[in-house]
């Protein structure tokens, strides 16, 4: 029990470094914890499903399990049981709209299935998505990577088009993979030549049709289900579109030759997703990094 407490207040003070070091952080996650606060849905159980969703991107994102394997032994998978519990009635028990009912109860069942959810030991056949575009050479060597992941999410995002509810819970689901497709930085010598080829806005523009094509089975099925519920859909693309240049912003912004990753972190998650809410200071930020990521490039490929 010692050990599962300085773990525990370990975790606590790791939270708050967090913050500290990156200080703009700490006012989009105020602002989403106090929106998850407030927010009030037409069905109970909707709450549990949110809650459960964001406990389920944060268990995605671990690093940490080889971790856990080796101070806990037996009882990792018990740590990891906590740790989401913890996440997930923080979140529903702050609602203010929300009251304790079966539903909220029956969902630790599926916190448990969290435990056993671990990163594969061995890849399955993938496909080789060559009829994608070399432009669009991030969603290409994504997609290769994870077939399956992208398959799996990509019939869950178009069957939340069922209820305008589901379709802001298929959004939240989506964002932790789309996240990651431009994480990885290409090389300098990769960089330099596609950008003589293209320029920074064209890529934008291409990247932005071929995510937005994705998405489209999903906008058509939300239109023809819920017609009179149409303005949830204009607000999920205002939404899903934000938040995609931000990351696509972000990379370039950020982006060095040294560095083989973004580092998109859970903290620069909750920072996006609190300006893709608000949208307004998605605008600002959005056009502050096109103009940091266009001067970037320029070091690297000239006028």
């Amino acid at each position: 029990m010692h050990k599962i407490y300085q773990h525990f207040q370990f975790r606590f003070n790791q939270s708050f470094r967090i913050f500290n070091f990156n200080p703009k952080v700490s006012l989009p996650v105020i602002l989403v914890f106090g929106a998850l606060m407030i927010v009030e849905f037409p069905k109970a159980y909707l709450y549990p499903l949110l809650y459960f969703s964001l406990a389920l991107v944060f268990h995605i994102n671990r690093k940490d399990i080889p971790f856990l394997r080796k101070i806990f032994v037996s009882n990792w998978r018990f740590i990891i049981f906590l740790e989401s519990a913890v996440i997930y009635f923080i979140f529903l028990l702050t609602n203010i709209n929300y009251k304790i009912e079966k539903f909220g109860l029956m969902m630790l069942g599926a916190l448990i299935l969290l435990c056993f959810l671990e990163p594969k030991s061995k890849p399955f056949p993938t496909l080789q998505w060559n009829f994608i575009s070399n432009d669009l050479f991030e969603w290409k060597s994504y997609l290769r990577k994870n077939t399956w992941m992208f398959i799996f999410t990509y019939v869950i995002i178009i069957a939340s088009a069922y209820y305008p509810a589901s379709l802001i819970l298929g959004g939240i689901f989506l964002l932790d993979y789309l996240s990651h497709v431009y994480e990885n930085n290409e090389n300098k010598e990769m960089l330099e030549v596609y950008f003589k080829k293209i320029s920074f806005k064209d890529k934008i523009y291409k990247n932005l049709i071929f995510f937005n094509s994705l998405l489209l089975p999903t906008y058509i099925t939300f239109l023809i289900i819920n017609f009179n519920e149409n303005l949830y859909l204009l607000y999920y693309i205002f939404f899903m579109n934000l938040y995609f240049l931000l990351i696509i912003t972000r990379k370039y912004k950020v982006y060095h030759h040294h560095e083989k990753s973004s580092y998109f972190s859970i903290a620069v998650f909750i920072e996006f997703f609190a300006y893709s809410m608000l949208i307004i200071p998605a605008f600002i930020m959005i056009r502050l990094n096109s103009k940091e990521a266009q001067q970037n490039i320029k070091n690297y490929v000239g006028n």
